[in-house]
């Protein structure tokens, strides 16, 4: 049986500008997820070019990429991904250590972060003993952990961080999100299906099978 060939994205040409808050919407296999890895250095693509910074990262090696991902991008996802062996402390420090930060730095900078998601009396609590709402606030704090020379130019990506929340709690969820990227002086760029999130966000695209075929 012979190979065929997919293109998951077929000459998309974006430019997002730093500060800015991006959704990017579309039905299941448009190519938004597909985009979220390319942006964020997880996958290469095999035509065209990926730049951060005026960087083109298709040209790294894997080791640089990987100085890429730990100084410029996070990822925020629908499941949390927190390690539940460790307390929220301990889940948006790591980061930092991977990093080298020096432990005063970590310190000031995990707590300053948990106090910004409004987490400190939490801090020594594993995720399984906090609500989907408390978790996905470590993960926002988590991705916002960067060292102090990258927290200005930060890439926030999300990939449907509200979609394993209730109203309410997704709602508060984007309103922190939003707020702390912004305050970061951060990029953010969401992935989502709910129109009521794309509506909080500065633009818009909307994909459909691999290309941008709406932007406002």
């Amino acid at each position: 049986m012979g190979l065929v060939e997919v293109h998951a994205l077929r000459g998309v040409d974006l430019l997002v500008r730093r500060g800015e808050a991006l959704a990017i919407m579309g039905p299941s296999g448009s190519g938004k997820t597909t985009l979220l890895n390319l942006i964020g250095a997880l996958d290469r693509p095999t035509a065209g070019t990926v730049e951060i910074d005026g960087i083109d990262i298709t040209q790294m090696s894997e080791k640089q990429l990987t100085a890429v991902r730990r100084d410029k991008i996070s990822f925020v996802f629908q499941f949390f991904n927190l390690l539940p062996v460790l307390t929220a402390y301990e889940n948006i420090e790591m980061p930092l250590l991977i990093a080298g930060v020096p432990e005063e730095e970590r310190r000031e900078r995990v707590e300053q972060l948990l106090e910004m998601v409004g987490l400190t009396e939490r801090a020594d609590h594993r995720p399984d003993e906090l609500s989907g709402g408390e978790q996905q606030r470590v993960a926002i704090a988590r991705a916002l952990a960067k060292p102090r020379s990258a927290t200005d130019s930060v890439i926030v990506l999300a990939d449907e961080p509200t979609g394993d929340l209730d109203t309410v709690t997704g709602e508060e969820i984007m309103k922190t999100l939003r707020k702390l990227t912004r305050e970061e002086g951060g990029t953010l760029v969401v992935v989502t299906h709910d129109p009521d999130v794309a509506e909080k966000m500065d633009r818009v695209l909307t994909m459909r099978d691999g290309l941008i075929v709406n932007s406002q």
